[in-house]
């Protein structure tokens, strides 16, 4: 492990990002465990679905209204501060979660604990990025940014497993009974935030130099009030459809006012709260815009095969979990080899080269059945999470590579904000052309009654058409990508 020189005092990078990567895998898994264990918080709480869901919905808005501050707080609170806040918001948040008591009266307070956790996240990821950038090198950032997208693939689609595997039975582990409460999904992110807790003010140092920069608050409004109506609007759409006037249209137009009054704000401020001029620099622009596609191309079929396999295949959560599991592994062993590759061949060919693997997985899923062999589904979506992992961190590397230090901070939070908005979008386009199918597919009532084989063979089929829409537009998000990384510059140290 390799020890920096900052400002007469030494430091070891790697425990520094030891740290951030055992808190960011607390908030991977306080995240993208709960979606799970939904059936068993509408028993306990004794609630409908579409209050369930909430619990998503809220995380979302404040996770994406927390990003754009992200850039102002690394530059006005020092690094070791503003971790110790993070996570000790994220600590609290998931133990309000945990804590609140199973009645309907008392879910505010489960979506209160959700909130609190979702602004510590909506800082956490940011910030690892810029503190990457700041200590490492250019020709260094490849491994280092391989290293964090081990966290960022892996732990959310281990998460399902994880969760299913609690909820599936009572575990003994070392004396220590762990129940099959939903409440024990969010101990492991407990304990493990308490973790980085403790070890932040020892190991954790102040990398990202601070100065005063003044917050324009009419732009933070702008920000949190726009991109929150923003997100509202679309994560409304599964539950009330595309033409649905008050919960959907409204707060998307109204969203995306603001945010044009912001942008135009932010360019005419000579301190600008978030730089949207980071985005004049297509070296920027084009690996962003890449790596965006990667992600929603990722978070796509992961939203959808977990339903597939439950409710066409009807396996349990655990077992689709399991399903999933190998391609949460091959994520991690990717990114780790494209980060060693990046130097070498350039986030280009690796962005290519990536995406055609994810076409190719892709493609397969065009022509599922009820009947397709499990490890046939398990081995082409390791090969997409392959193809993921090869693309998305060095486009990411890449964008970040392209600005000056000073713009980092910016960069970065842009280049979330913008990951927030498409995952939020893809998620509502997905879900709602999977239902549309559905619904303009759904035979008549009488045949429930009167052929009941029949009427769950042609659920059964409305279903699996509405996954195979969505497995092809994931299909062209891959083929997207391809295109766009040909125009990703090529630099001379770069293979």
């Amino acid at each position: 492990m390799e020890a920096v020189q900052t400002n007469t005092r030494t430091y070891n990078r790697t425990l520094v990002v030891v740290v951030m990567m055992i808190a960011m895998a607390a908030g991977a898994l306080m995240q993208t465990s709960l979606g799970t264990a939904i059936p068993s918080l509408m028993k306990a709480f004794d609630i409908n679905l579409s209050t369930a869901q909430q619990a998503t919905t809220w995380f979302l808005l404040f996770n994406g209204m927390m990003v754009p501050l992200s850039a102002y707080l690394a530059n006005r609170i020092p690094t070791k501060i503003l971790h110790i806040i993070a996570y000790g918001l994220l600590f609290i948040g998931v133990l309000v979660t945990m804590s609140t008591p199973e009645n309907s009266g008392s879910w505010w307070i489960f979506i209160v604990g959700r909130i609190i956790s979702a602004m510590a996240f909506g800082i956490m990821m940011p910030m690892m990025q810029i503190v990457i950038l700041n200590m490492y090198a250019p020709e260094e950032r490849g491994a280092a940014m391989g290293a964090m997208g081990l966290v960022i693939g892996m732990v959310p689609a281990i998460g399902p497993t994880l969760s299913g595997w609690i909820l599936k039975q009572d575990h003994t582990i070392l004396g220590f009974t762990l129940s099959d409460s939903w409440r024990s999904t969010f101990l492991i992110p407990l304990v493990i935030t308490g973790i980085a807790l403790v070890l932040t003010p020892f190991l954790m140092k102040n990398v990202i130099p601070t100065k005063k920069v003044k917050l324009d608050f009419l732009s933070l409004i702008l920000s949190t009030v726009g991109f929150g109506l923003f997100l509202w609007g679309f994560t409304n759409v599964g539950s009330h459809g595309w033409g649905n006037v008050p919960n959907v249209l409204v707060p998307i137009f109204a969203g995306v006012l603001l945010l044009v009054i912001f942008v135009w704000r932010q360019w005419n401020l000579s301190n600008p709260f978030l730089d949207v001029k980071v985005f004049l620099n297509k070296n920027f622009t084009i690996p962003t815009v890449v790596g965006i596609l990667a992600m929603m191309a990722m978070f796509g079929v992961e939203m959808m095969l977990p339903t597939y396999l439950q409710n066409v295949r009807g396996l349990s959560a655990f077992d689709s979990g399991l399903t999933l599991l190998w391609g949460a592994l091959l994520m991690g062993v990717f990114s780790a080899i494209s980060g060693a590759l990046y130097n070498k061949v350039g986030a280009k060919v690796l962005g290519m080269v990536g995406f055609a693997i994810l076409g190719l997985g892709t493609f397969p899923f065009l022509f599922l059945t009820p009947e397709t062999p499990t490890i046939i589904i398990s081995v082409l979506y390791g090969v997409r999470m392959a193809g993921i992992a090869m693309a998305m961190m060095p486009m990411t590397t890449k964008a970040m590579a392209a600005l000056p230090d000073e713009k980092t901070s910016h960069g970065t939070a842009a280049n979330n904000t913008l990951r927030q908005v498409a995952n939020s979008v893809v998620v509502a386009l997905l879900t709602s052309v999977v239902q549309n199918v559905i619904n303009n597919n759904t035979p008549s009532n009488h045949l429930k009654v009167t052929e009941p084989l029949r009427y769950a063979s042609k659920m059964l089929d409305a279903s699996l058409d509405g996954f195979k829409i969505a497995f092809l537009i994931s299909l062209g998000f891959a083929v997207l990508g391809f295109i766009l990384a040909f125009f990703v510059k090529q630099d001379k140290e770069e293979a």
